[in-house]
Order: structure tokens, then sequence, then C-alpha cells
């Protein structure tokens, strides 16, 4: 069997109350120890310079404008012309008296100067503090407070959020610099306040008027507080130092080494999730350091299809919900083919997935399927995808399938917090052996297992399971000013994710569980929810689910976002003529749905007391502008059940009524 990951101590049984621990296992390249890092290149700030100075010329930053209601083509700033700017904008801060070590927010979506201004305090040894465009005032509020943030870049469109009254903070702002421009109202709104308000140009200006040195940080310098959307309770300030970045940075170059396919300047990621993420932003660090290119969505993830046929990326990153989604559209794309040439792409796909799992690269097991069928569902990508990455979440198992075989790409997942810098594992192209995993320990981490009593997983069992744990060099420094939580979660150097893990005898990582998002329902049996969700949002009837499940009941339910399409199918089929919103209140529809869930439950073996019992079926998305999931979809379970508390008490009612 061929391995993945080398183990470099033994576990140990729990004794006196404590619990057992699993083997620690490093990657290949680590067994004695951790690989060497660039002395000239230990600071987010020295990788980005070391870029501008060999790649100057280069494509950097994409965007598109509107030009009389459509999106014209990708316009670019090189990499000598991102510098120019950078130094301009940290001028200007350094202009206002800005100190290094000062907190600096960046309110927005993704775009060049969200870039521009996280590379300008990089140069002056400030501290950015992304704050989600997806989040709502009240934590924006409480970022601003607890980070004592003084000055924030912002989207024109975030600037009446940010002066409302319920933010509170914006007050002690210094200053603020619109992306764009600012209407004369929300000037003289700043300005009421005593926040002095710039255009971006007028910002640029200054920088050139008042020119300043560059105050390079050392790499222990912290170079991050990157707030975790949370699902629940005050976000988290999760601190990086420009070490962790540079040595994420570092890793993914020894890993890459290992592969024939290597990254070059010509490579161009689409960047859509958002840049306040740990995922994205780590992507976006290491395309800088390669001297590659980025670009930006328009910012409506509806028409993402349109930016990927625009900009034709090399690289596609997303969260599980992205791909299912791509999964979904080529599905129905199939329906409507005719049966003769369902049946030959069905015949493709099992082709070259025999090849595929007898050892073949996925670009040799059949270069005529790929020709004949699959390059159809690369062409809906951009039609020049090398390479696909799913983090976020555990993506499910028939759609990594469905994506290795037919995207013409590598397909990998990853797993990794913020607390982790993004990478705790990473998968292997073209190892059919890791599909449905996360692949093994990335090169400067140590995974290990932890026992969790309570849910039966034992790290020393067969096969060990329990909460992942992990330490090494991109780990977190802590959370700004939560000691207490930061000692709940680093312990012995070991930091507790909350998700449970099984390690796999070549030493891989599946993601099975998570630790918090366990209930117990009144006859005493554990339900794991996320695991369900995903369990039961493959359902063809399903946009998205919401699993609710009480310790006092002995049942599920779910809030239901139907497939608009196939709901429409389905009402065809049965003569409905009505419209999306009036069929989702169709007793007929909720029936139907209930036994599709019920199929779904069968055919992945669920227990009894996992099935869904009674659905609520919504019209609207579960989105982050009601605040029910976060900018990288995650369910916030608080929010949505005070959302839905009435109808699920109702739900529970009619259920008990009809036992």
């Amino acid at each position: 069997m061929k391995k993945f990951a080398v183990k470099v101590e033994e576990g140990k049984e729990g004794r006196d109350g404590q619990p057992s621990i699993g083997p620690v296992y490093r990657n290949l390249m680590a067994e004695h120890a951790f690989p060497a890092t660039d002395p000239a290149l230990g600071t987010a700030w020295e990788m980005f310079r070391a870029s501008a100075e060999k790649y100057p010329g280069n494509r950097m930053l994409g965007w598109r404008e509107n030009i009389k209601g459509k999106w014209g083509p990708y316009l670019w700033k090189s990499y000598k012309e991102v510098y120019e700017e950078v130094l301009h904008v940290g001028s200007a801060l350094r202009a206002h008296g800005i100190e290094p070590g000062a907190r600096v927010g960046i309110y927005g979506s993704n775009c060049p100067q969200w870039i521009v201004a996280m590379e300008a305090c990089s140069a002056q040894s400030l501290i950015c503090v992304p704050l989600y465009d997806t989040l709502g005032s009240g934590a924006v509020n409480y970022i601003i407070d607890h980070a004592e943030v003084d000055f924030v870049f912002i989207q024109d469109r975030k600037v009446k959020e940010l002066l409302s009254p319920e933010c509170t903070h914006a007050r002690r702002l210094k200053l603020i610099v619109c992306f764009s421009s600012m209407t004369e109202e929300d000037q003289n709104n700043a300005a009421s306040i005593g926040v002095k308000p710039y255009s971006w140009n007028e910002f640029l200006e200054m920088g050139k008027k008042y020119p300043s040195d560059v105050v390079p940080p050392q790499p222990f310098n912290i170079g991050t507080i990157m707030y975790t959307s949370g699902t629940s309770g005050n976000p988290k300030g999760v601190i990086l130092t420009h070490e962790n970045i540079s040595t994420y940075i570092r890793g993914v170059d020894l890993f890459m080494e290992q592969f024939e396919d290597k990254m070059t300047v010509d490579d161009v990621y689409i960047s859509f999730l958002p840049l306040a993420h740990i995922l994205d932003r780590m992507i976006e660090e290491y395309f800088f350091h390669k001297g590659a290119s980025v670009g930006y969505y328009h910012g409506d993830i509806n028409g993402l299809r349109d930016d990927l046929m625009e900009l034709r990326p090399t690289f596609l990153a997303g969260v599980p919900r992205v791909f299912e989604r791509i999964h979904e559209g080529v599905l129905i794309a199939l329906e409507e083919l005719n049966p003769r040439r369902r049946k030959i792409f069905d015949l493709l796909y099992r082709y070259k997935l025999y090849w595929m799992k007898l050892g073949y690269k996925q670009k040799n097991a059949s270069p005529l399927a790929d020709l004949l069928a699959f390059r159809k569902v690369k062409n809906r990508l951009g039609g020049r995808i090398r390479l696909i990455v799913s983090g976020g979440a555990p993506l499910g198992s028939e759609v990594e399938e469905f994506l290795r075989v037919t995207s013409c790409a590598f397909v990998v997942q990853g797993y990794g917090l913020t607390e982790s810098c993004g990478l705790a594992t990473l998968g292997f192209p073209d190892e059919m052996c890791m599909m449905g995993t996360v692949g093994s320990s990335f090169v400067y981490t140590e995974i290990r297992l932890e026992e969790v009593p309570e849910m039966g997983y034992d790290p020393l069992g067969d096969p060990p399971r329990g909460e992942i744990c992990i330490k090494g060099r991109t780990a977190f420094a802590g959370y700004y000013k939560n000691p207490e939580l930061t000692r709940e979660v680093l312990r012995d150097g070991w930091f507790h994710t909350g998700d449970i893990g099984e390690i796999l005898p070549n030493g891989v990582v599946k993601i099975i569980d998570r630790k918090k998002n366990l209930i117990k329902l009144s006859q005493g049996e554990y339900v794991a929810l996320e695991y369900l969700e995903k369990v039961y949002g493959i359902t063809p009837i399903v946009e998205d689910i919401w699993v609710y499940g009480d310790s006092f009941k002995s049942m599920l339910v779910a809030v239901v976002v139907p497939n608009e399409e196939n709901t429409k199918k389905w009402a065809e089929q049965n003569g409905h003529k009505y419209s999306f919103l009036e069929l989702c209140s169709l007793n007929l529809l909720q029936d139907y749905i209930l036994l599709q869930l019920k199929l779904t439950a069968e055919r992945n073996k669920l227990r009894r007391f996992e099935h869904i019992r009674g659905v609520i079926v919504e019209p609207n998305p579960l989105d982050s502008e009601k605040d029910l999931v976060t900018a990288t979809l995650k369910k916030k379970r608080d929010n949505l059940l005070k959302h839905y508390k009435v109808k699920i008490d109702d739900l529970y009612q009619k259920l008990a009524g009809h036992k």
C-alpha cells in the first residue's frame, strides 16, 4: 500500500480521566524534521516585493467594468503597477500619522483595491483586519471595537452600513478610504462623526505628494487578525504572523515540486470566495508569489459562469456547494439529451472511471471520452481549468468522483481552518484512493486524533477515530484578546479543531463528523446534523437543507429550499400550473420532498432515527443577507432556529398529532 504520511510518534492510552491520543503523523517530507524555510522570504511583504521585482510586467490583478449595463472584458494591473500603488497607499497612511502595529480594516467584496490595501499594510508593518463583506453591521461594529481599528478601506456600497447609527464604534475611526468614490451624502455623514473621507484616487494622490519609506515587518510580527465568521456568538480574531503566511507558501512550493505538472506565470485564478476568508486569501498569496494572475468575479455569484467564460481560468477553488451546483447543472443538461446520447455519456463515464481506478492519470485514462463527452463539461468552466480544489467542508464522494472523471482537470480536497493558516491536510492529484478524503498532513503540520468518549470515537481503535488535533509551523498564535478561548483550544501546543476524523492505514485523513453539531434525541440516540445535511443535500429536488433536532423530541425535521428547475419539472409532470412561489406552498410538493428524502435516506442506509419526518418548504435561499449562513455557506444554527422557531413548533405539533 502506498503511504502518504509517516508516523513519528505512537499513541497513548488515556489515564486518570485523560482522553486517549492517537499516533502523530507528518508529511513524508518532514519525517525527521520540518524542511528549512527561505530566510530571504520570511514575511508576506518580502514575498510580494520579490515577485514585483521578478515579474514586473506580468498581469497581476484583473477586474471587469460595467459599460452601459453590460460587463466588459477583463482589465489588468501589472505587478509593477500594483507595487507602485501599494507604496502610494502606504505613504498616505503614514502621512496620517499611523504607526507600525496599528490595525487597518478592509471591508468589501474582492477587488484589486482590496489587495493593494492589504499589501500596503504589510509594507508599513500594519495589521490587516479583513471584515467579511457579508457580515451585518452588528458584527462589523464588534470587530472595529474589539480590534481597535482606526482606519478602514471600504467598498462604496458598504459606506452607508458602516456609518449607520447601529455601527456606534465607527466614531472611533480616523479615516475611511473608498475603493472608488463616495457620494456627497456619505462624505457629509462621515465628516459629521469626525471621520475623514477619501476616494481611492484622492488617497493615491496624497501618497504621491508625501512619499514615505516602507517599514518592513519581521517574521514574528502579526500580519493579520482574521475574524472567523462563526456559526454562533461573536466572531473570534485569529492571530496569524508573517511567518505563518510565508511558511504556508514555502510548504505549497515544496508540495508542488513532487509533481510533473508545474504551476506557471500563465496560470489564472478566478477569485469569488471572500478574500476575508482564509482559503481565498492564501491561494491569492501563493499566486502572487508565483507571478501568476488573479481575476475577480464581478460581484454576483449567479453570474459566475459569465466570468468563467470571459476569464478562462486555469485554477478554480470553491466550497462544496459551488461544486454541487456545477454537478447539478451538468445532470440537468444530461436529462435534456436523448436517451441514446445519455447512454453513451454513461458508458464513457464508466469506461474512464475504470481506467482511473486502475491507476491511470485522468488525462491518460481516456482521451477519447474527454474529446467526445467531457470537454463539454470542461467548457462550462471556461475551457482551460487544470486544477480544482475544494475546501471549507468535506465534498461528497459522488460529486468528487463526477468532477474527477468529467472536468478534465486535477481535483483535490484540502482541509484546514483559519487557525491553521488555511492548510492542515492536502490531497494528491490522480490518487483515486483519496476519494472522499481530505488528503494527508501538510508539509509543516503534525496531526493526531484525540478520544471523544461521549461520541464513542477512539483514536486507538480500528478504525482510529477522534477529534482532529493539529500542531506545526503554520498554526496560529492564539485568539486576539481572548486568552480563555485560546487555552480551551490550544492544549499542550495542540489545536483542537472540533472536527472528527478517521486516519486511514495509508495516513490519509477522512472527515466524518463535527463535535459541536452533535445532538442527542429524546430516545438517547446521537445525531450528526452536518453529516445528514451532506447526505440529504444530494437529493435532486433539494437546493439547500437545514436539518433540525431537539433533545426533547424523538424525530428530526428540516427546512428545505427546493431546486427551482426540478420543482418546475415535477409540477409540469403533475399538471400544476403555478409560479415557483405558489408551488412551494402546495402540500403535494411537501409530500413529494419528504418521499425523495426518504429514498435518499434508504439509499445511504441511514438509521430510522436519522430519517426526516417533516419539512418546512422555503422558497427563498438561506443566505447571509438574512444572517442565516456564514460567507462560506455554513449554517448559523442559532439564527436559523430563531428565524423558523414558530414554524418548527407548529410542525412538531402536527407530527405529534399524527402519531
